[in-house]
């Protein structure tokens, strides 16, 4: 009973804004933590911090607070650090980390697989949830007619199409493509325009972090022109409304990197968990909640329109989830019991 109050205040106190609103809610989650606990739910495991890696990206830092809190939940001990999100694996291998929670197999996949046969590092399964990660335009884009032919590959062909994405710092009038961190995917979309001819039309240049995508896409709807970004799923943006370009269907071997001639799109991949091989030993009834846990499409995005869209802390985005879903991971604390 007390959760569901706590949860109706919450609710309703959502409507204000402000430092003190974030605070409050910040407050209301600790008390609904300490009256699951209380409640005889708490199993702590080890005095040993749980340590949880946050990146660059909506989702996973709100879901690291999420994973964080439920562990708290039961009194652990939890420690965030920031990681790149191609060495955490290494990290998590050699204990320095204890679990990664969004490993994305297009991006990641092969840091996750290397650190992975090296030994050290257990695959703890996927989340329910598919990816795709790949470029692609606002439906505002199709919708004003700024590049006809898209979703297929080949409109971006057209030169009357480029020059509806030209920017201020395009060199020759060519379209722009605006990639996400370059570390998150090295020179793979620059060597995927060339591969496919579209070089003197599109050049690609590269975020600076994805809050600087989002503000791409508000920044060219106000303007008017055509924006190609970066975007992946599961997202906020899948409610607001997004397409991906249909590039040549993906196979192994195809990009460069993999010795192919870089000719293909992304591929649809999974969405997985890992964490150090000691795990299950220092922290069992954590490890046995971690491998229960499964996020949705729709609660990935969730998390990430809470900050990208509501304009939240990641910590009050955490807050908020937690308390909107104890159906969901409250039954995951007694995993075990």
């Amino acid at each position: 009973m007390t959760i569901i109050l706590l949860k109706h205040i919450l609710n309703v106190l959502n409507i204000k804004k402000g430092e003190i609103m974030r605070k409050i809610i910040s407050l209301i989650s600790a008390v609904i933590i300490s009256a699951v606990s209380f409640a005889g739910i708490s199993n702590a495991d080890s005095k040993k911090p749980i340590v949880i890696p946050t990146h660059n990206w909506s989702s996973q830092i709100v879901m690291a607070y999420v994973i964080g809190g439920i562990m708290e939940s039961m009194g652990n001990n939890v420690k965030y650090v920031n990681a790149d999100s191609q060495a955490v694996y290494e990290s998590i291998r050699i204990g320095d980390v204890t679990i990664s929670h969004e490993v994305w197999e297009s991006a990641f996949g092969k840091s996750f697989t290397t650190a992975l046969d090296k030994g050290g590092l257990l695959d703890w399964g996927d989340h329910e949830a598919r990816t795709l990660e790949d470029m692609g335009y606002p439906n505002w884009v199709a919708e004003k007619g700024l590049c006809p032919g898209l979703p297929d590959w080949t409109a971006l062909k057209n030169p009357d199409c480029a020059k509806n994405f030209t920017t201020p710092d395009s060199p020759d009038g060519k379209g722009r493509m605006l990639e996400g961190p370059q570390t998150w995917h090295g020179d793979l979309i620059p060597q995927r325009v060339d591969a496919l001819g579209l070089g003197d039309l599109w050049w690609v240049k590269f975020a600076g972090s994805a809050d600087a995508l989002w503000a791409e896409l508000a920044a060219a709807e106000k303007e008017g022109r055509g924006t190609i970004i970066f975007n992946w799923t599961p997202n906020f943006t899948d409610a607001d409304g997004f397409t991906f370009i249909e590039f040549p269907p993906y196979y192994p071997g195809c990009r460069k990197s993999d010795g192919g001639d870089g000719k293909c799109g992304s591929p649809r991949g999974w969405l997985k968990k890992a964490a150090n091989y000691k795990f299950p030993k220092t922290h069992p009834h954590a490890y046995t909640i971690f491998s229960q846990l499964s996020f949705t499409t729709k609660q990935v995005g969730e998390m990430a329109a809470l900050v990208d869209t509501d304009k939240m802390d990641h910590k009050d985005a955490a807050a908020k989830w937690l308390a909107d879903n104890e159906d969901v991971w409250i039954p995951w604390t007694k995993a075990g019991m």
